[in-house]
């Protein structure tokens, strides 16, 4: 289903893959170790940062908060905002509308 919005999603998808990008140890999600992350190529961590921000998307839809390594990404629906926090952290926000 997704988050309604009223962007274009693409312009979502690439903000949104920025957002999740800068969480550093967004890698746990995957279950990987930090040396595996560390060996894998720029051109390969952005398709998983982009991967991860496209079934955020759609995640967030029916579970408003996701937990990815140490930050926490969540829908407000009420804003039409997508927040990305590292603890007490606003790390980005992407609009949705």
């Amino acid at each position: 289903m997704g988050v309604k919005h009223g962007r274009d999603y693409s312009e979502i998808l690439v903000e949104l893959t920025g957002a999740v990008g800068r969480i550093s140890d967004g890698y746990i999600f995957f279950e990987m170790e930090p040396e595996e992350w560390e060996n894998l190529p720029e051109e390969s961590k952005l398709e998983v940062w982009e991967a991860l921000a496209e079934d955020l998307f759609y995640a967030l839809g029916n579970e408003p908060v996701i937990k990815v390594g140490s930050g926490v990404v969540m829908y407000d629906k009420e804003t039409h905002r997508i927040n990305i926090l590292l603890g007490d952290e606003d790390l980005a926000s992407v609009v949705l509308v």
